[in-house]
This record gives structure tokens, C-alpha cells and sequence, in this order.
């Protein structure tokens, strides 16, 4: 039931809060639309390709988000009843790293590698995809299977680190707000949205170096340690940083949507199934 959920929640979550996800990541590729800032990005775009330009490469993303989710909570539901079953913050902790390597390996790494460089190619002066799957056959003809797992290491860290952190930081919010509020959506909601606070803070510079090197130009790093020197000599600490606006935008409101709909959900349908049972 948890995949279930999960599956219809990922295809909700990522239509609500693509806009965001199409800037964060324009933001990281281009050094030039970074220094513009985050309303100057939103700005351009409007004015240049309109509301639909927010949309470029949703499709990729779409496509994925529903085995993304199910592949989350379905194994975050695996290991806490066979991998970590003592309630502690670290056997929290270990289920969410266990459920973002899963989804890292299986699902967001082609995902994150087709949605950056459509819409790296999108921004760039000549444009070589057409669409989604015309970008998935172009990758896939000129670099293999390979070609689609650029970034693995980085994608790997990027969404254990993500999970641990959001599964904890939710349990605990959750907590806490539960001995102010009654309203268990709105204690849903504000502790997804704190978790996902928490989760940008902790690992924005990973996500920079994901970015990089699954764009357009992956070919000029040699590696997660190469990119991340790269960034680090051209454009600072700071550059770790680059694009967190719109991230903590689009994770914000991400991680309250997804945990928020996935328990009242959850709730709603283990009610329905106790009254016929």
C-alpha cells in the first residue's frame, strides 16, 4: 500500500512544483543566469518562453515520479519491518538512506540525467532534442546505457542524504508539533516542510556537483572529486550554493505536499479497509 500511495502522491508533488525544479537547475548550469538571481531567472523565462518554459523537461521528471515515490516508501516500509525494527532516530535515519539509495539507483539517476540536459539543451544556442524521447534516444545512441547513470556517485549521496535527513527531521517535527496542534494535516505539512528545510541546507553542494556533471558539458569532469575541485576554483564556497533559492522553494513545498498527502492518505484508505473489514 505504501508504494501505492506513494506512486500517486510523486505524480501530484512533481506537477505542483516543477517551475521551481526548472529554475534551481538553470540556475546551476548557467554562471551568467546564477548572478541574475532567482526572481531575475523567473523573470527572463516568463518573458522569453512563458508559463510553459517553466515546464521544460517536466516530462522526464513526470515520467519518473511515480516509481520514484514508490520505490521510496515501499522500501523505507521493507527496512523498518526487516532491516531496522527498533523505533530509534539511527534506525530512522538507516531506513531513509536505504530508501534513497534504492530510489537513487533504480529510478533518479536516469531521471535526473534526462530532466538536466533537456533542460541544459533547452537553454542552450542550439538546441539538439526535439522532445523527451528524442533526448532519450540521442543519449542512449551516442552514449549507451552508461550515458544515463552520469552523476551516480553524486545522485547516490544526494538522495540518501536527502531521506535520512527528512525521515528524522519529519518524525521529530511531527512530534513536537503534534503537542500544539490537532490538525494531523497541518502537523503533516509543517513538519514535511521543516524536513525539508533541513535536507537543502545539509546537502546543496552535492546537488551542484549531480547537476554539473549531468549536464550537456558532463564530459569536462572527470569525476565527482574533479567537478567538485572545479566548482570550488571557479566560482567559491558560495558556488556550492547556487541555485538554493529555488531548490528550497521547489523541496519545501515538495516534502510538505509528499509527506502531508501521503499520511492522509494513508489514513483514509486503512480507515475505509477497518469499516469493510
Amino acid at each position: 500500500m505504501n508504494a501505492a500511495i506513494g506512486g500517486v502522491v510523486g505524480a501530484i508533488e512533481i506537477s505542483c512544483t516543477f517551475p521551481t525544479e526548472y529554475t534551481k537547475t538553470v540556475m546551476q548550469l548557467d554562471p551568467a543566469m546564477n548572478k541574475k538571481g532567482f526572481m531575475g531567472v523567473v523573470r527572463e523565462t516568463w518573458s522569453n518562453k512563458g508559463f510553459f518554459g517553466f515546464y521544460k523537461g517536466y516530462s522526464a521528471l513526470l515520467m519518473f515520479s511515480v516509481p520514484k515515490n514508490s520505490v521510496r516508501f515501499g522500501t523505507y516500509d521493507w527496512a523498518s519491518k526487516n532491516l531496522f525494527v527498533e523505533k530509534t532516530k539511527l534506525n530512522n535515519f538507516c531506513c531513509g538512506l536505504t530508501a534513497g539509495a534504492a530510489e537513487a539507483l533504480t529510478v533518479v539517476t536516469p531521471q535526473e540525467t534526462l530532466k538536466t540536459k533537456l533542460i541544459h539543451d533547452k537553454i542552450s544556442a542550439t538546441p539538439k532534442y526535439r522532445n523527451l524521447f528524442h533526448g532519450i534516444y540521442t543519449i542512449g545512441s551516442q552514449q549507451g546505457p552508461a550515458g544515463m547513470y552520469r552523476g551516480v556517485l553524486a545522485t547516490l549521496l544526494k538522495q540518501s542524504s536527502n531521506q535520512g535527513v527528512r525521515f528524522v527531521v519529519f518524525e521529530d517535527a511531527k512530534t513536537h508539533l503534534g503537542k500544539f496542534l490537532q490538525t494531523k494535516v497541518l502537523v503533516d505539512l509543517l513538519a514535511g516542510a521543516f524536513a525539508g528545510f533541513c535536507s537543502v541546507m545539509a546537502n546543496n553542494p552535492v546537488d551542484v556537483v549531480k547537476t554539473k556533471m549531468q549536464g550537456v558539458d558532463a564530459a569536462q569532469y572527470k569525476g565527482f572529486a574533479d567537478c567538485f575541485a572545479q566548482v570550488l576554483k571557479a566560482e567559491g564556497p558560495m558556488g556550492f550554493y547556487s541555485g538554493v533559492t529555488p531548490r528550497l522553494a521547489r523541496v519545501i513545498l515538495d516534502v510538505a505536499l509528499t509527506f502531508s498527502l501521503f499520511h492522509s492518505m494513508k489514513r483514509t484508505i486503512t480507515a475505509m479497509v477497518t469499516k469493510t473489514s
